[in-house]
């Protein structure tokens, strides 16, 4: 099979569809890769990188030009206009949140294929969001810490603290891996760390790997209003596979935080947990709403290519392999992959993404 990768045009996003070392592994199946010239570039690797284990270098109308494209994110407008009927796009692609680009793939005829749908039956495992959710939850803390410095417009802040001075408090929405990875991070560096969360059979858990060090509170509404305002980072962290994330913490809610407190909402490429986030970019990060300082990058892990291409690929690697030694039928012989579908042949079949647009449903 033709597998294209082109390059990923989202501000910012470095990371690419597929490193050499899978390049590889798919020319030893027999099959043939087009890369688009310096797709890999910001993660690392090179046009000759490419060309030395077998891949055509090419330009961006060819890349797309192929049976199976696989990317990192979703297609952005000026590259609606690649995607052809019968073609397969494996991606993120988070529709919930984007209508346009879910009418776009009804009429355009492509198998759209979600890294973040694919789910292994029985588990309730996501495989393909797992690894990038270990990355953004360690990166929301890190990132965090940043904006809370005074000099990058926060209250300044050091989560840690010092002896006689008491460490920053973090909040974290969702006790998932984000939420997991981010409490590993924001207890390394010595905070107070609270994690909410609806499971308590998940709370439980967690309080195997963290023991005393975290505050693990039932998720309610109560909890939620009593909790926030205290907060000098609230990490969003919730998430409801293919759907739109709840909003938890109301602007009300937000105004009641102090100045200068900071908001990182990981669930802002499924429409986000808090009423006042909005989309931003790793160009203009943050803005100041209700003067706490919001971020709503929806590529995190775009930050760190080297590291989350790699991890990226070392999951999705054996689902691309599948999908181009049997084409459409792995998607009736390997159920996870069955349900990463989320567009075919003109309709949306994921019973999730039916939910959130009911009226593009035919």
């Amino acid at each position: 099979m033709e597998i294209g990768v082109p390059k990923e045009t989202k501000d910012q996003e470095f990371r690419v569809g597929l490193s050499p070392f899978s390049v590889r592994v798919l020319q030893e199946n027999g099959h043939q890769v087009f890369v688009e010239t310096q797709a890999g570039s910001g993660a690392g690797f090179s046009d000759d990188d490419y060309k030395s284990v077998g891949a055509c270098v090419v330009t961006a109308d060819a890349a797309w030009n192929r049976e199976l494209v696989v990317k990192v994110k979703e297609p952005l407008v000026g590259e609606y206009k690649f995607l052809q009927k019968g073609q397969m796009l494996f991606t993120y692609l988070h529709l919930a949140a984007d209508r346009k680009l879910t009418e776009h793939l009804i009429d355009c005829g492509v198998c759209a294929i979600a890294y973040e749908t694919v789910e292994q039956p029985g588990a309730n495992k996501l495989p393909l969001l797992t690894p990038m959710s270990i990355v953004a939850g360690r990166l929301a803390v890190q990132f965090g810490a940043r904006f809370l410095e005074r000099q990058q417009g926060g209250r300044g802040v050091l989560l840690g603290g010092i002896p006689g001075v008491k460490p920053g408090k973090v909040v974290i929405l969702g006790g998932g891996v984000v939420g997991c990875e981010a409490a590993k991070i924001a207890v390394g560096m010595g905070a107070t760390v609270q994690i909410l969360d609806v499971n308590v059979e998940r709370l439980a858990y967690l309080e195997t790997l963290f023991g005393s060090r975290v505050e693990l509170l039932y998720s309610n509404s109560a909890q939620i209003e009593a909790v926030v305002p205290d907060a000098d980072l609230l990490i969003g962290a919730v998430l409801v596979p293919g759907r739109r994330a709840p909003i938890l913490v109301s602007r009300n809610l937000v105004r009641q935080m102090r100045q200068g407190s900071v908001i990182v909402d990981v669930a802002v490429d499924q429409g986000g947990c808090i009423e006042t986030l909005h989309t931003t970019s790793h160009s203009n990060p943050v803005y100041v709403e209700e003067g706490v300082l919001h971020y709503g990058v929806p590529n995190m892990p775009g930050a760190v290519p080297w590291t989350s291409t790699q991890a990226l690929n070392n999951s999705t690697l054996p689902y691309v392999v599948q999908l181009a030694n049997l084409g459409m039928e792995a998607l009736t012989q390997n159920e996870a992959l069955g349900k990463g579908v989320n567009v075919n042949q003109h309709r949306i079949v994921h019973p999730a993404v039916q939910q959130v647009f009911p009226d593009l449903v035919n």
